[in-house]
């Protein structure tokens, strides 16, 4: 069993601390770590903001995030108060230097206190628009001179826009060496997303099929059921191409796509994944329309109960030409991938929360069965589901019980519930631990983002350009019908979630409930059973 390796004295300091990442990410993170012992014997907490706070009504005000959002569930009082001992706050204008003063004199307080090197570690939990004037503020402090031991992370979104982000990556490298800078996609961090590594280059009957050769496309899907809350005022500026395909999406591709690495240093796991961000094949203007899909949901229905539509969510313009969906079909032009494609799609108010990457395999060569043999026949596939049931599903076709010989598709399944007795950390523990032991395999280098936003600038501006026809597609739909239009064009079908309760196989077919059914009459499939399959929508969809 490998040894902990528990990093060095750390400080975390957090610029914009009295807000909800803070509440319900970080922390609860923290103090999962905390009780599973990985946090060093010096460690604190300074929380920042501008809020006006003691140190005891800011522990007063993490706890209850604590147990709600902890992996460890609720607190106990002893194991709250010796966490809750290295939490402290300072109150602060991230505008004044005088606040930065204060905060050097703190460090170098507890530094002397524990009479040895200490990381400092500064989160900037903070709209884009701080990053760059906190940077420079604690640079003029004098309190990140030291490159070995200070640490600056980075949330989403990085940069607007191509522009955006290659200004502030110039900003942060006037100020930081690019070791010291850690963009963090909390994507990368989910245990499932980690094992996709694991599960590709640790064994060795996959490399053989992992190509062209074998595999006929890949569909990387990322589903929500909710709709935008209270982040209306974000999304407005943000939509789902910006939110989520040009970060966790590209990422999984790059994942799914990488060539195997000499080792697991991370600039080697950094440079492979750049390698595939730059084979992608770039989206000329005139081609947007038939390799770009956007939708906007209208009002509708998920589990039984009637939602708004985007434009009626708080904080959005009645007449927001914000996409909450978006699709996408890619092409990685290197010797592994030539002329397989990749389809992306994410939106939100779709019927369920899913993460999950398909690998679709080419059908055998030959078919030696009788037709009246195979039944339903499928081409084998490969499954890894990120979330909310972490797994991995490989599908092949075997005999069924019988004194005749017939075909059919059978699946063998690993979940992480079902396999291992203790639970997957949360994405901002393994993070948050890697960034205090200095590691950036999971984080972005800031060559990454620039090639991620250079891949869907032309759809940005084509999409700006040009007026969509919103709503598009109904609460509770999985898109718009143009999305189906992306994939059927390539003879292929989107294929709905393999760890769902309905069936894996069933067409995607955006059914739109009448406008005011009642609850009472909606007869959806009870959980657990599969629903009834349905046609197809067209003829020339592949039965894959």
């Amino acid at each position: 069993m490998q040894a902990k390796i528990y990093p060095d004295s750390t400080v975390l300091v957090i610029f914009g601390a009295g807000g909800d990442l803070t509440w319900r990410k970080l922390i609860p993170a923290l103090y999962s770590l905390y009780a599973d012992s990985w946090l060093p014997d010096h460690f604190a907490v300074i929380g920042l903001d501008m809020k006006m706070m003691t140190d005891d009504e800011f522990r007063a005000h993490l706890r209850p995030g604590v147990d709600q959002f902890s992996r460890r569930g609720k607190t106990d009082d002893a194991s709250w108060a010796a966490f809750a001992a290295s939490v402290s706050f300072l109150c602060a204008n991230f505008g004044d230097a005088a606040a930065y003063t204060t905060l050097a004199e703190r460090l170098s307080k507890q530094d002397h206190d524990w009479k040895g090197e200490v990381t400092h570690i500064f989160y900037l939990a903070t709209p884009p628009t701080l990053m760059q004037p906190i940077a420079q503020h604690l640079h003029d402090a004098a309190l990140v001179q030291d490159r070995a031991h200070s640490r600056i992370v980075v949330e989403k979104p990085f940069g607007h826009d191509l522009e955006s982000a290659r200004a502030l990556n110039q900003a942060l490298a006037g100020i930081f060496e690019e070791q010291q800078v850690y963009r963090i996609d909390h994507y990368l961090g989910k245990e499932t997303v980690q094992n996709l590594l694991a599960f590709r280059f640790a064994n060795a009957f996959l490399e053989p099929l992992w190509d062209r050769r074998y595999i006929d496309h890949i569909q990387i899907t990322v589903a929500e059921e909710v709709g935008v809350e209270h982040r209306g005022g974000y999304y407005e500026h943000a939509g789902a191409l910006r939110d989520m395909v040009q970060n966790h999406l590209m990422q999984l591709l790059c994942l799914v796509a990488m060539e195997p690495p000499v080792s697991f240093a991370a600039e080697e796991i950094r440079n492979k994944k750049i390698d595939v961000l730059r084979a992608i094949r770039p989206i000329s203007p005139e081609h947007v329309d038939r390799l770009a899909v956007r939708g906007q949901y209208g009002a509708g229905w998920i589990e039984n109960k009637p939602v708004p539509a985007y434009r009626s969510e708080p904080g959005v313009a009645p007449k927001s030409d914000t996409e909450t969906f978006a699709a996408l079909k890619l092409y990685v032009d290197n010797w592994r991938w030539q002329d397989v494609p990749f389809y992306l799609r994410t939106g939100k108010r779709l019927p369920e929360r899913t993460s999950e990457l398909i690998i679709q395999l080419r059908p055998a060569p030959h078919q030696s069965f009788p037709a009246d043999v195979i039944g339903e026949w499928q081409p084998n596939r490969i499954v890894i589901n990120i979330q909310p049931a972490e797994g991995i599903l490989i599908r092949f076709q075997a005999k069924q019980p019988g004194l005749n010989m017939r075909l059919g598709p059978e699946d063998m399944r690993f979940t992480y519930k079902e396999a291992f007795e203790t639970e997957s950390p949360e994405a901002y523990e393994t993070l948050l631990l890697d960034v205090m032991q200095g590691d950036a395999t999971l984080y972005m280098r800031a060559d990454q983002v620039e090639a991620a936003w250079a891949i869907v600038m032309p759809v940005l501006e084509h999409w700006a350009a040009t007026m969509p026809n919103f709503p598009n597609y109904p609460a509770g739909s999985w898109g718009p019908e143009a999305a189906d239009e992306l994939i059927i064009a390539d003879a292929h079908r989107w294929l709905l979630p393999n760890f769902a309760s309905r069936d894996p196989d069933e067409p995607n077919i955006a059914i739109k409930p009448p406008v005011t059914p009642p609850p009472s009459k909606r007869k959806p499939a009870a959980r657990g059973k599969p629903a009834a399959k349905r046609k197809p929508a067209a003829k020339s969809v592949k039965s894959a």
